[in-house]
């Protein structure tokens, strides 16, 4: 009787061990955006890479723009020019590649508005800020109170959104 419960439990533990397994190894279904939002606002390199390490494990179809924009964060935190340079294509290349796939997403604009917003004169790349600037105004309402909080509180600095348009 004993070896068949043994026998039972080894097989049990056959079927059930794979299902346990592939939970634990199923990326992320979600970013957690204040999270990420978080991580971008802030002028720590190890919020940054955790953020991007996180994202690396998701299969979300967000994770090309989220990626990008923290990785063009992430060159504004590195003392090395060349690899300041390299981090900011990279992230760039990223991001435009998202909203060029998906035209539409207001929060992919939203997160080049920030970028282009913030960075230095000198990559030039700040020629769609009126664009973006712009599309986040007219769909505002239409975003999730998650996002629209974030984006209020961007407002508060940005000298592309304001809070009276939003």
């Amino acid at each position: 009787m004993t070896q068949i419960f043994k026998l039972g439990a080894f097989f049990s533990l056959l079927f059930i061990a794979p299902v346990i397994i592939t939970m634990a190894s199923v990326a992320p279904s979600r970013i957690d955006k204040s999270n990420f939002y978080a991580a971008m606002a802030s002028g720590k390199a190890e919020e940054v890479d955790a953020m991007l390490n996180e994202l690396e494990k998701s299969s979300l179809p967000e994770k090309e723009a989220y990626t990008g924009a923290l990785t063009m964060r992430k060159a504004g935190l590195t003392s090395k020019i060349k690899e300041k340079l390299d981090l900011f294509k990279s992230g760039r290349a990223k991001l435009e590649a998202a909203i060029k796939n998906d035209e539409g997403n207001v929060e992919y604009h939203f997160l080049r508005l920030i970028i282009q917003e913030n960075a230095p004169k000198i990559v030039k790349y700040r020629s769609d800020l009126k664009t973006d600037a712009e599309m986040v105004n007219n769909s505002f309402k239409k975003l999730s109170p998650e996002l629209r909080d974030v984006i209020k509180d961007y407002s508060k600095k940005s000298k592309f959104l304001k809070q009276t348009d939003l």
